[in-house]
């Protein structure tokens, strides 16, 4: 199914007698692999319906273009605050980001940490629920946001509760310049630490990351900041007499290597076409060195820290069921790369806990009572 607009959405799930897959721009595996379904694809709603960057505020159709957002952004000094990852060379797909995609999976980047999740800058959607109805929350500028929320519960439902049409955003000023440092050859515990050290300063970091095999093959601690000249500079400074005690920090500030350093980060390219599978694992920065020490007791992997160590990519063993290893850890971890007969056999998502896992199911029978929308997907 090919809708070209949101009525027509509407119109093919309440004619559904299958379950349906929603697909956005084809960069992500449709469905449950254990599933039948009909593909819906939503990329024929297309275009920015609202823009005033005076407001800060943006309204686009479902399927435009997340490229052509960044674009019509950077033309007046503005950005998505939460730098939203692509996924294409992670998974190997090919297609086109879709800002539906983006709401739908919550997309969110390194800057994450200071500035927030996507989640946190959509203030209005229309979707479709599955009974074909079409349901507005939110509004189109901030003061009209009013009622229940139900913009922040369709952001990361991976469209589970509704085929989203139409979301609104708030977007932020870009910075002026950015500057970074980098501190090679730490140990993981010790670069966990140096994070956190200039995650807890005053001097507002937009970025913490390490990669014990770096570019050039060695570990390197990235620390970002951004914003006016005079005040990265005089930041930049602070914060390497800060983190002296942990080794000297070269402070990167050409503009093309920061930004091209930065998508190597928000992207994590450094497991683009590499073999194994792919997991995304939220903890507590603290339990981090902790959960790499034993994977690696086990197997060889390759790991990537974002969010100060609290998000951690992991590259493993085809085949591998890495929540074996979060015994003990609080956290959660989502298989974000592999083979069909491992995504039959392991849960993309987290499994809930009972009292979770009733409140979900007790959402979706309110939102899709017939069970078609992505049907097995987050359950």
């Amino acid at each position: 199914m090919n809708p070209a607009d949101e009525r027509e959405v509407a119109e093919a799930v309440a004619a559904a007698r299958e379950p349906i897959a929603i697909s956005g721009g084809g960069t992500r595996p449709v469905g449950n692999p254990a599933t039948e379904t009909v593909p819906l694809v939503t990329s024929a709603l297309c275009g920015v319906k609202l823009y005033e960057p005076g407001a800060l505020t943006l309204v686009a159709s479902a399927g435009t273009p997340v490229s052509e957002i960044h674009d019509l952004l950077d033309s007046n000094g503005q950005q998505l605050a939460f730098e939203p990852i692509d996924h294409r060379g992670l998974l190997n797909t090919a297609g086109e980001p879709t800002i539906g995609g983006m709401a739908a999976s919550n997309a969110s980047g390194p800057r994450r940490i200071r500035e927030g999740a996507c989640r946190d800058y959509m203030i209005g959607v229309r979707f479709v629920n599955g009974e074909g109805a079409i349901v507005k929350s939110g509004g189109r500028v901030m003061k009209n946001v009013t009622g229940y929320d139900l913009v922040k519960l369709m952001a990361g439902s991976f469209g589970t509760l509704g085929i989203l049409t139409e979301v609104a955003f708030k977007v932020l000023p870009a910075a002026e310049t950015r500057a970074v440092l980098l501190i090679e050859g730490l140990s993981v515990e010790d670069a966990v630490s140096a994070m956190s050290s200039a995650l807890c300063s005053p001097f507002d970091v937009t970025g913490a990351a390490h990669v014990p095999e770096g570019m050039d093959g060695d570990p390197v601690t990235m620390i970002r900041i951004e914003g006016f000249v005079e005040s990265v500079r005089y930041r930049a400074g602070k914060l390497q007499e800060l983190l002296r005690k942990f080794g000297e920090a070269d402070v990167e500030r050409d503009p093309s290597r920061t930004e091209a350093g930065w998508k190597w980060i928000r992207d994590v390219q450094k497991f683009h076409g590499r073999d194994g599978d792919v997991w995304r694992v939220s903890v507590k920065p603290t339990d981090s060195p902790r959960l790499a020490r034993r994977i690696r007791d086990q197997q060889d992997a390759s790991f990537v820290f974002d969010w100060g160590g609290g998000l951690v990519w992991i590259l493993v063993t085809p085949g591998t069921d890495l929540r074996l290893h979060l015994s003990g850890i609080a956290g959660h971890a989502t298989l974000i790369r592999a083979s069909r007969e491992t995504r039959l056999r392991l849960p993309v998502f987290q499994p809930q806990s009972a009292a979770i896992a009733k409140l979900s199911e007790g959402l979706r029978r309110k939102f899709d009572p017939r069970g078609i929308l992505n049907p097995g997907l987050m359950a």
